[in-house]
């Protein structure tokens, strides 16, 4: 099921898009950090209409470009390297941004960029949903 992330308070720190923790089957490929051809099947964290954080065995370097194809859809997007995160169970987190912002790649509606999960509106329909 997916969910949106609570955005920050800080309107500094906002997003450009809502984030939706959502698994999405994905294929990268591209060179990793020493350089050498890799392809790595694997699953988004979250999405965004400008790009995905992915889990990735490939060590990558910031800023480096690689291509990520949706795996149901076949549909490929370049992509560049925006965030390095931390390691967990060998796999690195990575945050991958389109060169330009795709929101139907991922073939899913994004809540409008003022949505707040918190908001009174956001739990009326969670509620309703349930019911």
């Amino acid at each position: 099921m997916a969910q949106v992330s609570n955005p920050s308070g800080n309107p500094v720190a906002r997003r450009r898009s809502q984030r939706v923790l959502m698994q999405v089957g994905v294929r990268i490929r591209g060179n990793n950090a020493q350089g050498a051809p890799f392809e790595e099947e694997t699953e988004t964290l979250a999405i965004n209409a400008h790009g995905a954080l992915i889990l990735l065995h490939a060590r990558l370097t910031s800023g480096s470009t690689v291509h990520m194809k949706h795996k149901r859809t076949e549909e490929e997007q370049e992509c560049h390297v925006a965030f390095l995160g931390p390691v967990r169970e060998g796999k690195s987190e990575i945050g991958l941004e389109f060169t330009s912002p795709r929101p139907a790649f991922w073939r899913v509606a994004f809540p409008p960029e003022d949505w707040n999960p918190r908001s009174a509106e956001a739990r009326s329909a969670a509620q309703r949903s349930t019911k």
